[in-house]
């Protein structure tokens, strides 16, 4: 397999933590990795292969316009090694919109795609993690774009999770079926009718609410990006609140400890499942090659997950599974 194109300059802690995350991902995994990014600035590479990038768009940069104009970007440059055969997949932890604008204009989006739809991956309580969408990318929505993030969606918790056949909810404010806006009616009656056959293979179970992402009841859970993004960030400081708290009533002083020891396996492995370090990063689905977002204050551990995910989805060809399902009908 082709390395992992990987944006050496993106994040809160670069280059130093992505360097650390490539060196893990090579040690645990035996992953081929290729920093992109300023030779002079990636301080001690280990050895690492070096894609030279002149220029970083930073966080608080204008997407679309930096991308245009920045040619020379470290997300430029990692888009363009997918798009020329140089990387089999790309990774960055930098300026989100950047990493998509990359994607969708280097890259490309795939035949039949409207809108590229950001993935993220939420811990369940039983079974697999509930696959939410679009978790940022798309702020305004058309019932027919929650389609095919649907679609979408279902392809990938069956290629990454291995669910045979997903069960796609639409967020909305009531289980009803006549519940929410009229982007959640109007997509609640095209999701009713066989839109999830063929390809997709996946069942739609209706409306569900923001309890149900984390129930284990509902696979794949669809809606615009402005409230998937709410709803993410929400989760992230409540799990993460949550687990603080936790940890804290464990550390107590030495009876406390002692009270929690024999619980200390389940505990861990909890506090692992609900850490977002252990997915690593989201996904961009609907572009011609597998691009992944690192949250910006990603560590050294997640950074390792996500080339891990990278190499993985590209080993099940999650790409061409997504051009199948979203392919618009021949003739």
């Amino acid at each position: 397999m082709l390395p992992i194109a990987l944006d050496a300059m993106g994040g809160d802690h670069a280059p130093d933590v992505m360097v650390e995350g490539a060196c893990r991902a090579r040690v645990e995994f035996g992953i081929d990795v290729v920093l992109v990014g300023p030779p002079g600035q990636l301080g001690d590479d280990h050895g690492l292969p070096v894609l030279p990038a002149s220029e970083v768009i930073g966080m608080a940069d204008d997407p679309g316009s930096s991308v245009r104009r920045r040619k020379d970007a470290t997300v430029v440059r990692a888009a363009e090694a997918v798009r020329d055969d140089v990387a089999a997949a790309t990774v960055s932890a930098g300026n989100t919109g950047a990493a998509m604008a990359s994607a969708l204009f280097r890259i490309g989006r795939l035949r039949g795609v409207t809108r590229p739809a950001i993935a993220t991956p939420i811990p369940s309580m039983s079974g697999p993690p509930t696959v939410l969408l679009d978790a940022g990318a798309n702020a305004e929505c058309q019932p027919s774009w929650l389609v095919q993030f649907a679609q979408m969606g279902a392809v990938y918790s069956r290629r990454r999770f291995d669910v045979q056949t997903p069960r796609v909810g639409l967020l909305s404010i009531g289980e009803e079926p006549g519940k929410g806006n009229a982007l959640a009616k109007d997509t609640f009656e095209l999701l009713s009718g066989d839109a999830l056959a063929g390809p997709t293979d996946a069942t739609f179970v209706g409306n569900v609410e923001g309890r149900d992402i984390m129930s284990g009841d509902v696979d794949v859970v669809v809606t615009d990006g402005f409230t998937g993004n709410v709803v993410l960030k929400a989760l992230e400081g409540g799990i993460g609140s949550v687990l603080d708290r936790l940890r804290a009533l464990i550390d107590v002083d030495d009876r406390s400890r002692a009270a929690a020891a024999p619980l200390m396996p389940e505990l861990n492995r909890l506090f692992t499942d609900l850490d977002p370090d252990t997915y690593g990063a989201a996904l961009l689905l609907g572009v011609k090659g597998v691009s992944l977002i690192s949250h910006g204050a990603s560590n050294a551990e997640a950074i390792c997950n996500a080339l891990r995910t990278a190499v993985d989805m590209v080993e099940v060809d999650l790409v061409s599974a997504l051009g199948d399902a979203v392919a618009p009908p021949a003739g």
